[in-house]
């Protein structure tokens, strides 16, 4: 029996999360007199839907070897677009910064060049990642340059969510339950990878017998 293909899959999917955040940050400064109030609403709305989009990348695959269902298989055939899909929440979010420092020009000086550093980053990754999410760039740089960067930029991203929440606890005590969700996330993946490694081997050792 075929599994059933989800009516929002591939590029309907991504077109769809990017719609729901393009239309909910254009929610955020319609009904908000004040613009700069507004913009700075949209970044933090905007900073959780890619996390939320980024956790669901980041997992799918840990998920589906611990806990193998129809969503978390769903979650990994689709992780491609959902990772797109977090690459534009994320420009929506760039996109936002700027217009805020645009809007308030105390904004910029106020930031330090270290401060920025881990953003930076962050944003390098994401952009190469998505440069090398279409099969003609994957086949151009190659498979297992292909892997390294995604895998290596999975992680970076990762510290990045976890470092961004971390230094906002003192600011807000809300921020602990970002940073023990991504903290937990990195947990499950890192245990995905070692269940997933035994099973192989699990299976190694049954092809030697």
């Amino acid at each position: 029996m075929n599994a059933q293909i989800p009516r929002y899959h591939g590029w309907s999917l991504f077109g769809l999360l990017s719609l729901l955040v393009l239309s909910m940050t254009a929610l955020i400064l319609a009904f908000n007199p004040d613009l700069i109030e507004a913009t700075r609403t949209a970044i933090r709305a905007t900073a959780r839907t890619s996390f939320a989009l980024f956790l669901a990348a980041f997992t799918a695959s840990a998920f589906a070897v611990l806990v193998p269902s129809p969503l978390s298989k769903t979650l990994v055939r689709e992780r491609r677009f959902i990772g797109l899909a977090f690459a534009f929440s994320h420009l929506v979010h760039a996109a936002l910064i700027y217009t805020y420092g645009q809007l308030n020009p105390e904004f910029w000086p106020g930031r330090t060049t270290v401060g920025n550093i881990p953003g930076s980053i962050g944003y390098l990754f994401i952009i190469l990642m998505t440069l090398t999410s279409f099969k003609t760039t994957t086949r151009l740089i190659g498979r297992k340059a292909w892997k390294a960067l995604h895998v290596s930029g999975m992680w970076v991203l990762a510290a990045v969510f976890t470092y961004s929440n971390f230094k906002r606890i003192p600011l807000s005590a809300w921020y602990v339950l970002p940073f023990g969700i991504m903290f937990s996330a990195i947990v499950v993946r890192v245990i995905g990878k070692l269940a997933q490694k035994a099973k192989r081997v699990a299976a190694d050792r049954k092809l030697t017998q």
